[in-house]
């Protein structure tokens, strides 16, 4: 019996999962999420998904009510005999707490894994997670989507001489690395010390940036603290421009305020998140060609490993 491919979106990413809808070749399902008075979620679906492959996309950004949406539409997805579950995360929320870096703290990201898992998903596709083992926090199949094929492009066609690769931190540096690689580019790094979460106490550059077009390539940009700083000293060292490649555009707090105020020539960054802010410093690359292609591979059983440049 051939299978039923059925997408449907929550409210928080209602407008990347129109565009990947309209990539694919579906309709997106009806969804609905209603709330009680006290704003209690309470959604569900207005048509059957028995026996269908059903892809449910929302990513996972503040406030938590998205991923409890996420969860519970899940859950109704299971409870209606749903055959297959694939939850479609652009942003998986809450990967920044991935391990115990101090004593008396919560693992987030495998406390979500086990959310997600409990609710019944059987598989998960997300994109450029903070820390690529979290895939191990699965005992299902992840689907992990690097940005290379979407940020590869835009650098090529900026026909940059002398591009060298920068990673904002130490944990940026197998990222760094693969599109150094690929540009056959040096590499420096942007050593941070932090006083606490969202706050720099110092940086210093490791490696030579006189005269160079510094491409600085990260998975989130939040406050945005850790690129302007890192623009500026980048700068400072004599660099010739800075463009910073961020996936996800958290940007909150001062975020917009210190990116229209830096130095940065350039924020490109993806539409995993909605931008709500406005600057003339910030490109975004759209997602939804990809996340529809990569939806489609799954369904059909074909590798998705080849769509990747880095």
């Amino acid at each position: 019996m051939e299978r039923n491919v059925k997408l449907f979106s929550g409210t928080a990413t209602h407008y990347l999962a129109q565009n990947i809808a309209i990539a694919y070749g579906l309709p997106l399902g009806e969804v609905n999420v209603a709330r009680f008075s006290d704003g209690e979620i309470s959604p569900s679906f207005d048509e059957s998904v028995r026996g269908c492959d059903v892809f449910i996309i929302q990513s996972t950004f503040a406030p938590a009510d998205n991923l409890m949406e996420l969860l519970l539409l899940v859950d109704a997805a299971k409870r209606a005999s749903a055959h297959y579950i694939t939850a479609v995360v652009p942003y998986f929320g809450f990967a920044r707490s991935d391990r115990k870096d101090k004593p008396r703290v919560a693992i987030a990201a495998k406390l979500v894994a086990n959310l997600l898992q409990t609710a019944g998903i059987t598989r998960i596709m997300t994109m450029d997670l903070h820390a690529p083992q979290i895939q191990g926090f699965f005992d299902i199949p992840v689907d992990h989507l690097e940005p290379s094929s979407l940020f590869v492009p835009y650098i090529e066609s900026l026909q940059l001489k002398n591009i060298t690769i920068a990673a904002p931190d130490m944990g940026g540096v197998n990222r760094a690395r693969g599109y150094a690689k690929y540009f056959n580019a040096e590499m420096v790094i942007c050593d941070k010390q932090r006083k606490k979460a969202n706050e720099i106490g110092t940086m210093t550059v490791i490696g030579d940036v006189e005269g160079r077009d510094i491409i600085l390539v990260d998975d989130i940009c939040d406050t945005a603290g850790t690129l302007t700083t890192a623009a500026d000293m980048l700068f400072d060292k004599g660099a010739n421009s800075v463009r910073a490649f961020c996936t996800h555009p958290v940007l909150s707090g001062k975020a917009y305020e210190r990116i229209n105020n830096s130095r940065l020539t350039e924020l490109v960054v993806t539409d995993t998140i909605p931008i709500r802010g406005e600057s003339d410093k910030i490109k975004v690359i759209p997602t939804a060609e990809l996340f529809a292609r990569i939806i489609r591979r799954v369904y059909v059983y074909e590798s998705i490993s080849k769509l990747f440049l880095v």
